[in-house]
């Protein structure tokens, strides 16, 4: 007896560069939420981790970031952080194990994560390969092999990306 049921089709990846201090990478959650309930499972938002040098705690950030994932909650961890870019600047670290205890992760262990590094080489290669695919702010979009820059500005990009989404999509079927 064969099965006849369609194979399952693979969402379409949408990465999405950011640096967890950065204020734009914050208001670019809200084209995010409206590309997930758009979408749903036919589209797959990947966090790339992209920390800029102008924003001293942003490397801990994207390494506390992994630590959540490590945890299974880094999506919540993320959006917690992103919507206190100002408090992470002013407070650094502390802000990231305390955010990781709101949200019911082990504090410890994210200070202990931040301390022994374990995280540093995922995070050394998502901005790595950043650098080799041009991107240069933040946040920067790639769906579909195109980059899509919001480092200057947003305006626009959720629909492209809507676009290209779609387009690959239909593509599908």
């Amino acid at each position: 007896m064969s099965d006849s049921s369609p194979a399952p089709v693979p969402p379409v990846v949408l990465d999405v560069w950011c640096d967890l201090q950065c204020p734009d990478c914050h208001t670019a959650l809200t084209d995010l939420h409206a590309l997930r309930a758009r979408y749903g499972d036919r589209l797959e938002v990947r966090l790339r981790h992209f920390p800029l040098e102008k924003n001293r705690h942003a490397f801990a950030a994207a390494q506390a970031a992994e630590e959540a994932y490590a945890q299974g909650q880094g999506r919540p961890y993320v959006e917690a952080v992103l919507g206190r870019t100002a408090d992470l600047g002013r407070k650094g670290e502390p802000l990231l194990v305390e955010v990781a205890g709101e949200l019911g992760l082990d504090a410890e262990e994210f200070d202990t994560a931040l301390i022994d590094g374990r995280h540093i080489l995922t995070v050394d290669a998502d901005q790595a390969e950043g650098k080799a695919i041009g991107v240069t702010g933040t946040p920067t979009y790639v769906i579909g092999g195109e980059r899509l820059d919001g480092g200057k500005s947003q305006d626009g990009l959720r629909e492209r990306v809507e676009e290209i989404a779609d387009r690959l999509l239909a593509g599908q079927d």
